[in-house]
């Protein structure tokens, strides 16, 4: 039986993703106090339900201890239990919290919003550091779809790696594990004859691969994260977040990714998923 934990901060996605849960064929249950977690799922069990997704936020604070107990009785059942854990930056959930007009569970006579928000991801901390991350800051809900998708295919029987090219004049990615700047590199934008292409097609790979210094970054980044892959796997890692960063996302970041991908696909047995973030925002606006 799958069992699907979403967490996260109160605007970054959660009752989104349990929608996109649900479209999925997962029965989906939200905020549900931790003490009642393992009797309903077992419950769910006895009626041959094989898809449960869960929702859990700081609407249950004073029982957030609760669940790592929880996690180890379901996981020693055999269920195949998953926690991924919605993010988004503090500047990000204020605007959607002004777009919608709605208050945040944790807001008070004497808190403004921002101070509702760094409470709430200390009250989580220890949830999110067990959980998959996905930054929602700049996705669509057609964006979030294909990830929410890709973490419910994704074989648990090993660790994934996720290898994502992203922007830095976008932010971040919130859930890097590894963050590499590859904004040093020869940029294919200031040709205006393959501008408008990008990493994954061919006037794009014929630039970068004919540069020496983009082969020398590659060696060095497979070099620094390969080493490290049975490590984070005997952590009990279910993934493992790569994020390379040029400026725009398009490019250098792209190419780079695709090109890491081959390389671990080829070395490892790892699960290895490949994701563009301005290109995945870009097509779904």
């Amino acid at each position: 039986m799958k069992v699907i934990i979403v967490s996260g901060l109160s605007g970054a996605g959660k009752s989104t993703a349990l929608r996109i849960l649900e479209d999925s064929g997962y029965h989906c249950v939200d905020n549900i106090p931790f003490n009642l977690l393992e009797q309903l799922i077992f419950i769910y069990k006895q009626y041959n339900y094989e898809q449960i997704a869960v929702g859990v936020d700081t609407r249950t604070s004073s029982l957030l201890e609760q669940l790592p107990k929880s996690l180890k009785v379901l996981r020693h059942n055999n269920f195949d239990v998953r926690l991924v854990y919605l993010d988004a930056s503090n500047d990000c959930i204020i605007t959607r919290y002004s777009e919608t007009r709605r208050k945040h569970p944790l807001s008070n006579e004497i808190r403004t919003l921002s101070e509702c928000i760094d409470i709430e991801r200390e009250l989580l901390a220890d949830i999110s550091h067990i959980s998959h991350h996905i930054d929602t800051s700049d996705l669509s809900a057609n964006a979030l779809r294909k990830m929410i998708k890709d973490f419910v295919n994704a074989d648990y029987n090993q660790m994934n790696i996720i290898v994502q090219s992203f922007g830095f004049k976008y932010g971040l990615p919130n859930d890097s594990d590894f963050v590499f700047d590859v904004r040093c590199l020869p940029n294919p934008h200031y040709d205006k004859s393959i501008r408008e292409f990008n990493g994954t097609q061919q006037p794009i790979i014929d630039f970068l691969s004919k540069e020496p210094d983009v082969q020398v970054m590659l060696d060095d980044i497979y070099a620094m994260v390969h080493k490290w892959f049975n490590s984070f796997s005997q952590d009990n890692r279910n993934y493992l977040t790569i994020s390379i960063g040029c400026t725009g996302g398009k490019h250098r970041s792209v190419y780079l990714t695709e090109q890491l991908s081959k390389l671990i696909r080829q070395n490892f047995p790892y699960n290895t998923i490949t994701r563009h973030r301005q290109m995945i925002i870009n097509e779904n606006k």
